[in-house]
């Protein structure tokens, strides 16, 4: 342990894989942020830690069990020639999964205040864990998947994926409530949802989409629709009238 602790390449595979693990976390937030949006706001707070201290868990208990990991590649079954193997099935179905989510999502926000009302009075307490379940399997699989390929040590990948949750618990809840407060960010962020559920599925089906190109798409669009929201905060200040000049007051 006290040479891991001073060897430097353990340090820069430690920090590579928290920097790592946190971009690959964002998608994980943005959806749990929106599915807590539906709880009353004093269950919010607690729902999101647990979501996130799911993930932690998951990803750690994943970790322990490498063997299944690489079990999970070998092929099961041929769909129209292509092999699927478990890790594929696992990618598809998440991927429909988060497709259907947010799809339903964007219709329940387009339908109107009382339409998101009453969908958000079903949901519970225990349907939204749930489905935050689901979808943390998903997104640490492929996280896992990512970590094994570049570092070598257990230890080191676990101390990422702690690191990298505390980072995630200690910005989850801002932009929770940003995501919350802007109806327009909300409905670029299950947009970017249903991106990422598509390359989920493509993935699952052998075909690699480099997740970069949907981040930096992202990050574009989120940049543009913040000059929009600074754009239309500056338009709604109002208009400070000066009276005019008298001559001699």
């Amino acid at each position: 342990m006290i040479e891991l602790l001073t060897n430097p390449q353990a340090w820069i595979a430690f920090a590579t894989l928290t920097a790592l693990e946190l971009v690959l976390g964002i998608d994980n937030i943005i959806f749990i942020s929106i599915l807590v949006d539906k709880l009353p706001k004093e269950q919010r707070e607690f729902a999101r830690r647990i979501g996130l201290f799911m993930a932690m868990f998951m990803r750690i208990g994943l970790l322990l069990v490498l063997a299944w990991i690489v079990g999970l590649v070998a092929p099961l079954f041929t769909v129209l020639g292509q092999e699927i193997s478990g890790r594929d099935l696992i990618l598809i179905l998440g991927g429909l999964f988060l497709i259907w989510k947010s799809t339903g999502e964007i219709h329940q926000s387009l339908e109107g205040e009382e339409e998101h009302a009453s969908s958000a009075v079903k949901a519970t307490f225990s349907a939204v864990i749930l489905q935050i379940m689901i979808v943390d399997l998903v997104f640490s699989l492929d996280s896992i998947i990512t970590a094994v390929g570049m570092v070598d040590d257990v230890k080191v990948m676990i101390a990422a994926v702690i690191a990298s949750v505390g980072l995630m618990m200690v910005f989850a809840g801002a932009i929770g409530r940003f995501v919350s407060d802007h109806p327009t960010i909300k409905m670029l962020a299950l947009s970017f949802l249903v991106v990422v559920g598509v390359v989920l599925v493509a993935e699952g089906f052998g075909h690699h989409v480099p997740k970069g190109y949907v981040y930096f798409g992202m990050a574009f669009s989120l940049g543009v629709e913040m000059l929009n929201i600074r754009m239309r905060k500056r338009s709604a200040k109002p208009v400070q009238l000066h009276p005019p000049h008298i001559p001699g007051d």
